[in-house]
């Protein structure tokens, strides 16, 4: 089944779905039209048994996306809302420091639970790999090797297209 035929087929039902699920219609759009267009845009069309659970599937991943995005920049701006209004970044600061966030996010979501877990303890709570280890219930080098694993991800989202 190719994709023309899937969208003229499930566009309506899905935008329906979409809808149901996040209350918005703009945004239930935006989605429907992202859910064709990732198909569209697979190197080769794939073979489709279910085509409801699989439009789904894609769907339902670019929803927790959405709503990842949403709440990283609601984090941004009750951060932003903080600051007196002559130190705040400016506009396009902004848009820049966002867009960062949103990739280094998408970087750590691709990590496995405890690698992710591992890199936050040491780079954000500035725990020691002793006691990471402890909370994790692995080896100190586990520890090492996962924040080894987690940065190296963050230099590929940095240097990977150079």
């Amino acid at each position: 089944m190719n994709t023309e035929h899937l969208y003229l087929q499930y566009h309506s039902w899905l935008f329906g779905w979409l809808r149901g699920k996040l209350g918005c219609h703009a945004q239930a759009a935006d989605i429907a039209h992202d859910t064709f267009l990732k198909l569209l845009l697979k190197p080769a069309s794939p073979k489709v048994q279910e085509p409801r659970a699989f439009l789904l599937t894609i769907a339902r991943g670019l929803v927790i996306d959405h709503w990842r995005r949403e709440d990283l920049h609601r984090a941004w701006w009750e951060a932003m809302n903080t600051l007196p209004p002559d130190t705040a970044p400016s506009l396009e600061q902004q848009q820049i420091v966002l867009a960062t966030l949103e990739a280094i996010a998408q970087a750590l979501e691709k990590l496995k639970p405890k690698v992710r877990h591992a890199f936050l303890l040491a780079q954000i709570e500035d725990r020691p790999y002793a006691e990471i280890a402890q909370i994790l219930g692995v080896s100190i080098r586990t520890v090492e090797r996962y924040v080894a694993e987690a940065l190296f991800q963050c230099y590929q989202l940095r240097f990977g297209d150079e």
